[in-house]
């Protein structure tokens, strides 16, 4: 009945288009400047103690407004089209239906003051289309870190030290795909490892929607 309503007030408001304006396809971000995301190439991007990351998309205009707008602009209808573009890649790899997607998390400080994260947002709607499962309580972060972008290779590695923490009782014996918006020099990435890995969890592959270094 909800989405029956949603779709009445799309109709009757015309929802434009985020990128471009356009109300002709009454949607977030229309076909047109959805095409115009391109994918990097189907393989690793980078190895990370071990566990191999890939990174979807060139970091390029559209890509990039899109992640701003769902992350910092409160655009949460985006997280669709970005969830989409990442399932769209990753399916070139691997089409499993048994893996736990693991959003990777934000300080609860911070999740309460922007009133989301945005990638639990992304993390759900890539479930619902590869069907897998999400699970945001195996890792938690536990440390108010800095922007990332604003610091330095060694900055970025001090400022994430210990900032995660696992529950191993919410571990589920599966391989875990833990995903992010961008992946600059990896750290996020490489400290959530190092965090399950303490834990004996081991089955990890890791997954970006863009990197700004191809």
């Amino acid at each position: 009945m909800l989405k029956k309503l949603e779709s009445l007030l799309d109709w009757i408001y015309k929802k434009k288009c985020y990128f471009c304006k356009s109300s002709k396809e009454a949607v977030k971000m229309c076909s047109k400047c959805y095409s115009k995301m391109d994918y990097l190439p189907i393989e690793i991007n980078r190895t990370i103690d071990g566990k191999n990351i890939y990174c979807a998309g060139i970091y390029s205009k559209n890509l990039q407004k899109l992640i701003r707008g769902l992350k910092y602009h409160n655009q949460k209808d985006l997280a669709y089209y970005l969830a989409k573009f990442m399932a769209e890649y990753f399916n070139q790899i691997s089409n499993r239906t048994d893996l736990e997607i693991i959003p990777v998390p934000i300080f609860h400080k911070r999740e309460k003051k922007r009133k989301y994260n945005h990638m639990n947002l992304v993390a759900k709607e890539f479930c619902r289309i590869t069907s897998n499962t999400l699970n945001t309580e195996l890792i938690t972060r536990i440390k108010d870190t800095k922007p990332q972008y604003k610091l330095k290779r060694e900055e970025r590695i001090k400022n994430l030290s210990n900032a995660f923490k696992v529950d191993k009782s919410k571990y589920n014996e599966k391989t875990l795909l833990i995903i992010d918006d961008i992946c600059t020099t990896g750290s996020t990435f490489e400290e959530m490892i190092k965090e399950l890995k303490k834990n004996g969890i081991n089955d990890i592959i890791c997954l970006a929607a863009t990197t700004p270094f191809e």
